[in-house]
């Protein structure tokens, strides 16, 4: 089995989390990115979010969410991607980079539109009564 690492931001607004769709993608995902060598969770989201939306995260504020595991979308079945989640306040004005073509706030009615892991996160922040039917 192959694992992909990846780091995610949790932002949420009046019952809705913050959701990007890349280029050429059919699926959303949260923001957030793969870790290059040698960085930490924090590192990795920092660079990955100021990249993807050109905000800077406040690292005081970052809030470990958990971690989830499910299969990659995409990729062969033996695929799995593992994403570790933080909640954190942010300056600046979100907007799309990189290769980021959308930014969309989601409630629990767009499940189907994102990908393994986010629906099982889907689910956690539903039960939590974070994310609006």
């Amino acid at each position: 089995m192959l694992l992909i690492d990846k780091i995610a931001w949790l932002h949420l607004r009046e019952g809705q989390v913050l959701s990007t769709r890349s280029r050429g993608n059919d699926r959303c995902y949260f923001p957030g990115g793969k870790r290059e060598a040698g960085e930490t969770d924090q590192q990795t989201l920092l660079r990955e979010i100021k990249e993807e939306l050109t905000v800077d995260l406040d690292p005081a504020t970052l809030e470990y969410a958990g971690t989830w595991e499910a299969p990659a979308h995409g990729h062969a079945p033996d695929v799995q991607v593992r994403m570790a989640c933080y909640y954190a306040r942010y300056a600046g004005a979100l907007q799309p980079a990189a290769e980021i073509e959308e930014v969309r706030w989601l409630t629990y009615r767009h499940r189907a539109e994102v990908s393994a892991v986010d629906q099982l996160i889907f689910d956690w922040l539903r039960g939590r009564g974070l994310l609006a039917e």
